[in-house]
């Protein structure tokens, strides 16, 4: 796609068309109302039906799941540069890109810090845009499309330097990386509960975004070796597999901004999140810092729902795109696509700020590789985002579209999911090794195959199934080819399940 005019955004609202886009437009539906209250009598005894084969059909699996709420498309939007030498802006492209994104599926729009003004440069702060008018401009432009955008906060993170922070909040345990010098404020600070508390209130109650992307900036309390603070009241159990603080923090945040009806994506780092049984988002991002596809899946396969991965190609190599893919979809995940502007990697290089040098700090040095193939390349390939590559991917926005249109459909609301299946009457001989079959029904079945083999395998269906990537497929087969390292999403129509 054409790059836009960077820092240089039409600032009236009125110059920016806000077209209405129907669902025939759309390449995968992502309305919130109710799937199943358009149930008719029909469509019910299908899903039933659906269900009672594969219920019979399924005599083990690693575990079963109900989907309701889930909302698979979604993207980190980059507004533009920060810290900048003056604020981002939204303009005509921007209407465009929103068009772009609702067409390939995307229904969730998360900004990560550059929507804020963290450093304090222009009049605003961490809980605040950098440029309040273009923000609500551009939530007016989502909501419009019908998406829903959630914001960077922090329940740990702020400047040390920022001049609300009180040394009681925080143990001697900072974040120092690029521009940031963050403190990681304890989840046990009464005082620090009562000012992150408000402001995510007043973030929810002030903007109208749908909720809250949390950064947790967390160390653990279990066998800390920095005193506590004089501030910090320690009134639950702490180990390496309970985060009692935390814990009761992130669900009191996530009560909050569940009875605004709005959504909680939590972020710890890498393959982590925290330990607590309590209810605490509803997406959990995984995969920064991570280096191997394999080993991301292999960590998280196993979490609650919903995970959001998100390889880091800041440092992992991938053999295609489809690698993304087969790494989730067997799990019930679906790949974060970063978009939005191209991300210059400019904020590595703003006079006055005070930047970490580039030889002691990954990021410095990722944004000043990006910011130098950007001037040598001004046509792209584009990086989007802190997690993107350099050069960029040009391939994979339309890999991600792709497999987006065949797994919506496989997870709307009201399917049941049986996740990683070892024992089923689906397939005519076991499930062969290194080889993973999940199932998902509703009105219409749908089974996926993944194959982590370095050897090619033939899967032998015993109910005839078409590719999912074959809309129009009329005939339906139950003998299927597996290649190396590859995924296959395979469905049945309502009338040959009948």
């Amino acid at each position: 796609m054409a790059a836009p005019k960077l820092l240089k955004g039409t600032s009236g609202r009125s110059s920016i068309s806000s077209p209405v886009i129907s669902d025939q437009d759309a390449a995968v539906r992502i309305s919130r109302s109710s799937w199943l209250s358009q149930y008719n009598a029909d469509d019910h005894r299908q899903r039933l039906k659906n269900i009672a084969l594969v219920e019979a059909s399924v005599r083990g699996c690693n575990r079963k799941h109900l989907i309701t709420d889930y909302l698979p498309g979604q993207c980190t939007y980059n507004l533009g540069e920060y810290p900048a030498r003056k604020p981002w802006e939204i303009g005509e492209w921007d209407a465009r890109e929103l068009d772009r994104l609702k067409a390939e599926g995307i229904g969730l729009i998360q900004l990560h810090e550059e929507w804020n003004d963290s450093q304090r440069l222009f009049g605003a702060d961490k809980y605040s845009p950098s440029n309040r008018e273009g923000f609500r401009r551009f939530l007016d432009l989502a909501h419009q499309r019908g998406m829903k955008v959630i914001v960077y906060l922090s329940s740990g993170f702020i400047e040390r330097r920022d001049p609300d922070f009180r040394t009681e909040w925080a143990r001697d345990q900072d974040l120092v990386e690029l521009f940031y010098h963050y403190a990681l404020c304890s989840p046990a600070s009464p005082s620090w509960r009562t000012y992150i508390c408000r402001k995510f209130q007043k973030v929810l109650e002030e903007y109208g975004v749908d909720g809250v992307y949390n950064d947790l900036g967390y160390a653990p309390l279990a066998g800390n070796s920095h005193p506590a603070t004089k501030d910090e009241v320690l009134a639950f159990p702490e180990s390496p597999k309970q985060d009692g603080a935390l814990g009761d923090l992130l669900a009191l945040l996530y009560d909050e901004v569940h009875r605004r009806g709005g959504i909680v994506k939590v972020h710890y780092g890498a393959t982590d999140r925290p330990q607590t049984d309590l209810k605490i988002y509803d997406y959990l991002w995984v995969g920064e810092g991570v280096e191997s596809s394999d080993s991301l899946r292999t960590a998280v396969k196993d979490y609650s729902p919903y995970i959001v991965p998100c390889l880091d190609m800041s440092r992992a190599k991938i053999a295609s795109e489809d690698e993304l893919y087969l790494q989730s979809i067997p799990y019930m995940q679906f790949p974060l696509l970063l978009a939005g502007k191209p991300f210059t990697g400019q904020r590595g290089l703003v006079e006055g700020i005070h930047y970490v040098p580039e030889a002691d700090d990954f990021w410095t040095h990722h944004c000043h590789e990006i910011w130098s193939y950007y001037q040598q390349h001004p046509d792209g390939p584009y990086s989007y985002g802190w997690w993107d590559s350099v050069p960029g991917r040009p391939e994979a926005r339309a890999v991600h579209a792709k497999w987006l249109r065949q797994y919506a459909p496989m997870v709307e609301e009201g399917s049941w999911a049986w996740i990683e299946i070892n024992d089923t009457s689906l397939l005519q001989a076991p499930v062969p090794k290194d080889v993973v079959v999940s199932a998902f029904a509703n009105r219409q079945i749908h089974l996926v195959l993944a194959n982590y083999g370095a050897n090619p395998v033939t899967i032998e269906t015993t109910q005839g199934f078409a590719a999912a990537d074959d809309p129009r497929a009329r005939t339906e087969k139950s003998s299927w080819e597996l290649g190396a390292r590859s995924l296959l999403i395979l469905r049945r129509s309502a009338t040959a399940a009948s």
